[in-house]
C-alpha cells in the first residue's frame, strides 16, 4: 500500500520595490488551512484530483499572502486576474485557465475543463464564459487593498514594471509606450524588484494512498505585469506535474523564467529515472541557475512511495524555502524548511 502524502508550496512575498532585502513573512495560517483541507479529503476516500481541488481552491478563497485568488496582484490596468492549473496523473489529462477574469474559483473552472472539454487551456474572457456556463458567477476580483497597491503603483511612476526597450523609458514613466525605431538593450532590473515581490503561487502535489498522483496550481499572477501576461502556473510541465508511474511536482516563483525550462517536468522525469526527490528538486534548479544565476524560484518533488523533497535559488531576501507536508505519519499539517542552493 502506497503512503498517502501532500505537498503544498508555501513561498513569501518579501522585499520591497527599492530592492531591499527584508525578513520573509509567511502567512502560515492561510497555507496550513488550505492543506487541512486537502487532506480531509483524502481522509474521508477523496480522489488525489479532489484534494487538490479542495487544497488550492480554500487558498483563493483566503486570499492566500494576497498571491492567490481575489483582490491582489493587480495587472498595468489596475485588474486582477487569476491562472490556475489541476493535473491528473492517471490519465495524463490536464485543465488549465489563464487570463481569467471575474470569476473567483479559477481551479474549479480549471477542473472543469477536464471535465467537460476535449482541451487543457482555456484564457481570457472566453475562459470567464466557459466558466459561467459552468455555472461559476461572475464576481468583482478588485479590492480596496488592490485599488491601493495599484495607486500607489502609479504614484510612484509605475516602477518597477515588465517592459524593457521601449519608449519613453519605462523605468522613470508610466507610458503608454511603444517600440523605438532603434533598439538600445538595457540591462534587467534586479532580481528583487522584479520577481521577490512580484511573485508567487499556490503548488500542490498529492500521492493518494492508491498511488495515484495529482498536482495543481493556482495564482493571481505578477504585480503590474502586462495584461495579458501569462506566467508558468497553468502550463503542464511547468507550474506542476503529475504522473502516476514516478511522482509529482510543483514550481513557484518568477514564472517569465522558470517556464522556459519546464522544471515541474523535468522533475518528474528525474525521479522517474530513481533519482531522490530532493535531488531531482537541486537539479532542476542547478539547470536553471546556469542560465538565470540571479532567478527566484523553487521546486517541491514527491515520488508514488511517499518520499518528497524541496530546493529553491538562494539569492539575497530569499535564502530559505517553505512549505507544508501532510502525511499519515504528522498529526497535522507541518511546515518544512531548506536552504536554498
Amino acid at each position: 500500500m502506497m503512503v498517502a502524502l501532500l505537498l503544498l508550496v508555501v513561498l513569501p512575498v518579501a522585499g520591497a520595490a527599492s530592492g531591499a532585502a527584508l525578513p520573509v513573512v509567511i502567512n502560515t495560517w492561510a497555507f496550513r488551512k488550505a492543506a487541512e483541507s486537502a487532506w480531509r479529503v483524502l481522509q474521508s476516500g477523496g480522489s488525489a484530483l479532489d484534494a487538490v481541488e479542495r487544497g488550492c481552491g480554500q487558498c483563493e478563497i483566503d486570499q492566500c499572502d494576497g498571491s492567490v485568488g481575489y483582490g491582489g496582484s493587480p495587472d498595468e490596468s489596475g485588474e486582477t486576474t487569476l491562472d490556475a492549473m489541476i493535473m491528473d496523473g492517471n490519465t495524463m489529462e490536464v485543465g488549465a485557465v489563464a487570463d481569467l477574469r471575474r470569476i473567483k474559483n479559477a481551479i474549479g473552472v480549471a477542473r472543469k475543463v477536464i471535465e467537460y472539454t476535449k482541451h487543457t487551456l482555456l484564457v481570457g474572457e472566453s475562459a470567464s464564459l466557459f466558466a459561467v456556463r459552468m455555472g461559476f458567477p461572475y464576481e468583482d476580483l478588485t479590492t480596496q487593498k488592490s485599488l491601493a497597491l495599484y495607486s500607489t503603483w502609479l504614484n510612484q511612476s509605475c516602477q518597477p514594471n515588465y517592459w524593457k526597450n521601449v519608449i519613453p523609458d519605462s523605468s522613470k514613466s508610466c507610458g503608454p509606450y511603444k517600440r523605438p525605431e532603434k533598439v538600445t538593450c538595457k540591462e534587467e532590473q534586479t532580481i528583487l524588484q522584479r520577481s521577490v515581490d512580484n511573485h508567487d503561487t499556490i503548488g500542490m502535489v498529492v500521492i493518494g494512498e492508491s498511488g495515484t498522483v495529482a498536482s495543481g496550481t493556482s495564482t493571481n499572477g505578477a504585480v503590474h505585469k502586462i495584461p495579458g501576461r501569462v506566467g508558468d502556473s497553468p502550463i503542464a510541465g511547468a507550474g506542476s506535474y503529475a504522473d502516476s508511474t514516478a511522482g509529482g511536482a510543483a514550481a513557484t516563483g518568477d514564472g517569465d523564467i522558470m517556464m522556459r525550462f519546464l522544471p515541474s517536468y523535468q522533475a518528474v522525469e528525474y525521479m522517474r529515472m530513481g533519482t531522490d526527490p530532493t535531488v531531482a528538486c537541486q537539479k532542476v534548479i542547478s539547470r536553471i541557475q546556469k542560465y538565470a544565476p540571479k532567478f527566484f524560484g523553487a521546486v517541491i518533488c514527491a515520488n508514488t512511495t511517499g518520499s518528497y523533497g524541496a530546493a529553491c535559488n538562494k539569492i539575497p531576501g530569499f535564502t530559505q524555502f517553505h512549505f507544508m507536508v501532510s502525511s499519515p505519519s504528522l498529526s497535522q499539517p507541518t511546515e518544512q524548511v531548506v536552504d536554498c542552493i
